[in-house]
């Protein structure tokens, strides 16, 4: 074999390695998915996924329940994410809280991917064993759950995941007490007491985490709403600044509170509405006047909030008849970009 034989051979095999075994992901992914204002979200490290919810369960109606897996409107739609991130199981699927919107879809998902670990705060509010539709999609739940290992975290712990550091913040009405590293600032916006959580039992008790990636963090507190929610930003901020926050509760009314997004300051907010579930008016007036919120990407365009609205360009579906995700990737510096679905486009913001 001559040089120029060996010179091409050599690019060849190593072309074929390359393709063979791709560079390893060094973002962390994280997938807003359509779930018509329930919640699910998808994060991606360069080691293992962590899937925040699953939705609602069949095809999504209010009391719906698990049917057949290839036509469950919810669980379709995580596995397309999962795809798209290139990823054929589920490490570690964490419910925030035992409502329907939330737990719904975790058995539909179970037969189309492999679900590794659960975590959840345990049990279903003694006033929420009332309602069938909480009794039935927690049961169905737990069914799953049991047969595989449970994880039942408390404030202040981390999770035992690879490449990101997870630590719970609320479970079980329960919140951290202590700042986190960054944080304890008085919060100057804190006026009066807690407003109203729209569901009293199993809202509060919602499983939240503060997600780091080197330098950039993540807030998802499920439905946290009420004391809890409170605590977390009142008298001080327990959390300190992030770079993205999921709004509370869909961006319900009772996510509204100005103290909040003083406390946590991030730097996009984004929404897991549906065009009428979630969404509130006051959420968003109050959006349109945080200090340093750069932007809001919106799941849906929200019927209740009117003109108050932000940009068709940061809104991933604009009526019931598409189910685009929105999509953010961060790098360990802190800067990140966020890709609307819908469009194709995407933002970037540098790291500060």
């Amino acid at each position: 074999m001559n040089t120029l034989q060996h010179t091409l051979t050599t690019g060849l095999a190593l072309l074929c390695f390359t393709l063979a075994h791709p560079a390893a992901a060094k973002t962390l992914d994280i997938y807003f998915i359509d779930v018509e204002g329930g919640q699910s979200t998808l994060l991606v490290t360069p080691q293992e996924s962590l899937l925040i919810d699953t939705g609602w369960a069949g095809n999504g109606t209010p009391g719906a329940k698990p049917g057949n897996p290839k036509q469950s409107r919810d669980a379709q739609r995580i596995v397309a994410a999962a795809r798209d991130a290139g990823i054929t199981q589920i490490d570690y699927v964490l419910i925030t809280h035992f409502h329907p919107d939330h737990d719904g879809g975790v058995v539909e998902l179970s037969q189309l991917m492999p679900i590794r670990h659960f975590i959840d705060h345990g049990t279903l509010a003694a006033e929420c064993q009332k309602d069938a539709g909480c009794q039935d999609a927690f049961l169905a739940y737990l069914a799953v759950r049991n047969k595989v290992p449970h994880i039942e975290p408390r404030p202040g712990d981390r999770l035992p995941l690879t490449g990101i550091d997870a630590i719970v913040v609320s479970s079980a009405a329960s919140t951290i007490t202590k700042p986190l590293a960054g944080a304890g600032d008085v919060n100057a916006a804190c006026t009066g007491s807690a407003p109203a959580a729209g569901d009293p039992y199993e809202n509060p008790r919602s499983t939240g985490i503060l997600v780091r990636y080197g330098k950039f963090r993540f807030l998802d507190v499920g439905d946290l709403t009420g004391q809890p929610l409170f605590d977390l930003a009142c008298p001080r901020s327990l959390i300190g600044p992030v770079d993205a926050y999921l709004v509370a509760h869909h961006g319900g009314p009772d996510a509204a509170d100005p103290a909040t997004f003083a406390a946590f300051r991030p730097r996009v907010a984004i929404m897991n509405n549906g065009v009428k579930k979630g969404g509130a008016m006051a959420t968003y007036e109050t959006m349109h006047h945080v200090a340093g919120l750069e932007d809001v990407w919106q799941l849906h365009r929200a019927e209740p909030a009117g003109e108050k609205n932000f940009t068709a360009d940061h809104i991933a579906n604009l009526d019931e008849s598409s189910a685009h995700w929105i999509k953010l990737s961060a790098n360990e510096d802190g800067s990140f970009r966020v890709l609307n679905d819908r469009t194709g486009d995407y933002k970037t913001y540098p790291a500060r």
